[in-house]
């Protein structure tokens, strides 16, 4: 109590966190807790992205040589599970993958194997090393059938997807045929997977190392490049999303790894994907690290601070996780090259200036940017500029809010989805019949 009676807020003192970056992924985060006081650093380790938050972080060279200065040190993406269980095991703090949770992302042979283990409802699916046995495969086996990279596929090279449309699979050998001399090169690993029509729909939590933090982000991801799901695939290009107490699709998939990642000393956050119809919920792919524009979005729905949230994720220490009771969207805001690698084109766009037509910065969220001469300017070379967020109590005042933050934008040949959390009235009414949102 304070001289007037009242109770005084115990203000935690700032942590020093050390963000370790393989593609300039979690700037956003990094800049989020630097902005609620604490002190921030940053290593990215790709040389054409080092320019990447010039202006908003500190970048270091060396993350190793600052290992015993954190108080935190985050990984932000698969690869650097084997290193996060190391520095675990001296006893630094460490909020990242673990070797197995790595393994659990990058082969997606042992991903399922691991969900057919775990009791979970997966879809057959079959791994090759070489195209002409899965073409022999398909002609062998009619139906439909998803191609999917497998590996630690480079950023540009995850988009190589493709869903069967035929039911007896002669548009996938066609594709495969034509493009498996290209594709051998960059592809020494691959799936089949048999296709089931239905919601796509993600569940995720935060782990502390002992347990899942609720509630339960659910999510839809729309990782097409144009409005209607047209166009190739990308990292994703908006998720429209809420948090729910755990409820059916949590139960079936995410709930039963728990024992293996308290083994294996994971701490962050996992998410799983789906497809669910009415014949059941078919888990599709971990993401075993923060999703990208997800963490994002996440920031307009949790109220938490972000820094406090991620330091007792790293201690282990129970978190009472506090979110708005509404939905949140986020949109993704790219130039050219977009969702390509060309240096020429990017060149082009580099260091063009980002306006706004208000000085409103609620919702803005960095993608690859920097600041020049106090001007927020595009840097890297992914042209994945913003990313753009709202929230409401209805789908319909979400997305209001934030295509009008992203109308508030000015920048030369953004480009980016209309329709994102379209679909929701659709997909929650079929989600609810079937009885996996409760």
């Amino acid at each position: 109590m304070n001289a007037n009676g009242n109770k005084t807020k115990i203000t935690p003192a700032p942590k020093k966190f050390l963000f370790v970056s393989s593609e300039s992924l979690s700037g956003d985060l990094a800049w989020q807790v630097k902005k609620e006081g604490h002190e921030v650093k940053i290593f990215i380790e790709k040389e054409s992205e080092r320019d990447v938050y010039d202006g908003f972080l500190e970048k270091i060279s060396d993350w190793k040589s600052f290992a015993d200065w954190a108080d935190v040190i985050i990984f932000d993406d698969i690869g650097f599970g084997e290193i996060a269980d190391s520095l675990r095991a001296s006893g630094k703090a460490v909020v990242g993958g673990s070797k197995y949770t790595d393994r659990l992302e990058e082969d997606r042979e042992f991903g399922q194997n691991e969900m057919k283990r775990m009791g979970m409802s997966v879809l057959p699916c079959w791994n090759f090393l070489d195209f002409d046995f899965a073409i022999a495969f398909i002609k062998e086996n009619p139906g439909r059938y998803v191609f999917k990279p497998s590996g630690n596929t480079p950023s540009v090279e995850k988009g190589i997807l493709f869903l069967g449309q035929e039911e007896d699979g002669k548009d996938l050998i066609e594709i495969l045929e034509q493009n498996k001399k290209t594709w051998a090169k960059k592809i020494k690993k691959f799936q089949l997977q048999k296709m089931a029509v239905g919601v796509e729909v993600a569940v995720g939590t935060f782990f502390n190392g002992e347990d899942f933090v609720y509630p339960v982000n659910v999510n839809f991801e729309h990782k097409k490049l144009f409005p209607g799901d047209i166009g190739p695939y990308t990292g994703e290009m908006g998720t429209f999303m809420y948090w729910s107490p755990p409820n059916e699709i949590f139960r079936n998939t995410l709930l039963k790894i728990k024992e293996d990642l308290v083994k294996s000393g994971y701490v962050g956050y996992i998410d799983i994907n789906c497809i669910a119809n009415a014949k059941g919920i078919y888990p599709l792919e971990f993401t075993s690290r923060f999703g990208y524009p997800t963490i994002s979005i996440q920031m307009e729905g949790v109220l938490n601070e972000w820094g406090e949230l991620l330091y007792k994720l790293a201690k282990k220490e129970k978190i009472e996780l506090k979110v708005k009771k509404n939905f949140q969207i986020g949109v993704v805001v790219v130039v050219p090259p977009f969702p390509y690698e060309d240096k020429n084109e990017s060149a082009i766009y580099k260091d063009l200036s980002i306006l706004f037509k208000k000085p409103n910065f609620e919702g803005v969220h960095l993608g690859d940017v920097k600041i020049i001469n106090d001007i927020w300017v595009v840097a890297g070379d992914h042209g994945y500029v913003l990313v753009i967020t709202g929230c409401g109590t209805t789908v319909e005042e979400a997305r209001k809010q934030v295509y009008a933050r992203v109308n508030n934008i000015l920048l030369q040949s953004m480009y980016y989805r209309t329709d994102i959390g379209v679909k929701w009235l659709r997909d929650s009414d079929r989600l609810q019949m079937w009885g996996y949102l409760y």
